[in-house]
């Protein structure tokens, strides 16, 4: 009686969704409206909730408005730390994408290497197994069926050989736990990214410069010139500098969210009154897309992640154009005057 009023249950709320999947499409085409309308309408509705959130690309600490004049976005590359669309590059759709970390490199060697490998051999001998027992061992073959119930080298096989390829698995896999968890040097460069419903909030500490990045509508998307695609480009880049260490510190203001770059095999929680915090190495300058990658509420789907990676000499540019300060910059322009004195 118990299961049959759990399945009961089960069938109403499949009904349920049913309804939903059907009635929702159809009441958007009621109302005469596409799905890129109703996407254009949540980046808006986005912008809107922004408290004091610029969309031109200025700087939040120079406030007045000034947009920075020097800076110019980096073009993305096509098929570089962005989805594959499966129409262009079907097998590249359906396995990691390229990475740009050493971690990441790590991971993708691992997956390819090992563990699909493995995964598919066991897969198949299984299948060969399964087949060849309900040939050799069906009623029809044996109608004596056998009384055999111990086979001390069957048991011994299979019993050594699993725990070998766990052994194997183990060793890279315990290697890459021990990699994600390093912890970045002191000369690190901190940047700290805060989740809010539902843009995303940038500060560099170290450099007195906070930003705030929002989703682009279509219509922007298009405008920048960058061969950005929707749902992916924002206002203001997460800019940090290639091949150094980066102190990436996570945490949010309201509720959970998570900061995730697959290009960059990285995924960090961003939870209220925590704080996260892991090293990121980006192996070469280039443009990467991420996204919130926990459920956070209604709009969770228009928080686009994307991180620029520059020369240190253009990130430090940057840092100069957002208002910001370059650290030992002016012990360094101290040093020199004392030494052009001490010279003259």
């Amino acid at each position: 009686m118990r299961h049959a009023f759990k399945r009961f249950h089960l069938g109403i709320f499949a009904a349920i969704a049913a309804l939903f999947a059907f009635a929702a499409p159809q009441a958007v085409a009621a109302q005469g409206l596409d799905r890129t309308e109703v996407l254009n309408e949540a980046a808006e509705e986005i912008e809107a909730l922004t408290p004091g959130a610029p969309t031109d690309g200025t700087n939040v600490e120079a406030g007045a408005g000034e947009a920075a004049g020097g800076y110019v976005p980096m073009a993305p590359t096509p098929g570089k730390g962005m989805p594959t669309s499966y129409e262009t590059d079907p097998l590249a759709s359906m396995t990691f994408q390229d990475q740009y970390s050493q971690d990441g490199q790590y991971a993708l060697w691992m997956h390819d290497t090992i563990l699909l490998p493995v995964i598919v051999a066991i897969s198949v001998f299984v299948l060969l197994l399964l087949l060849y027992v309900m040939v050799k061992f069906n009623r029809r073959s044996n109608p004596n069926p056998s009384r055999t119930t111990h086979n001390t080298a069957i048991e011994v096989i299979w019993t050594v050989v699993p725990v070998i390829i766990l052994v194997v698995i183990a060793v890279p896999s315990i290697t890459l736990l021990a990699r994600q968890y390093e912890e970045p040097p002191e000369e690190a460069i901190t940047v700290k990214a805060v989740g809010y419903q539902w843009y995303w909030g940038y500060e560099y500490p170290d450099h007195d410069v906070e930003i705030i990045s929002n989703m682009l509508s279509q219509e922007e998307a298009v405008a920048s010139g960058e061969g950005e695609q929707f749902q992916m480009a924002v206002d203001n880049r997460m800019v940090v500098p290639a091949g150094v260490p980066i102190r990436l510190q996570t945490t949010a203001a309201d509720v959970i969210h998570a900061f995730a770059i697959p290009s960059l095999w990285f995924k960090q929680d961003a939870v209220p009154g925590r704080l996260n915090e892991r090293m990121l190495t980006i192996d070469e300058p280039g443009v990467y897309y991420g996204q919130c990658s926990e459920l956070c509420g209604a709009l969770h789907g228009f928080m686009p992640i994307t991180v620029e990676a520059l020369p240190m000499e253009e990130f430090e540019a940057w840092v100069v154009e957002q208002g910001g300060t370059i650290p030992g910059a002016e012990v360094a322009a101290d040093a020199e005057a004392t030494e052009g004195e001490a010279a003259a």
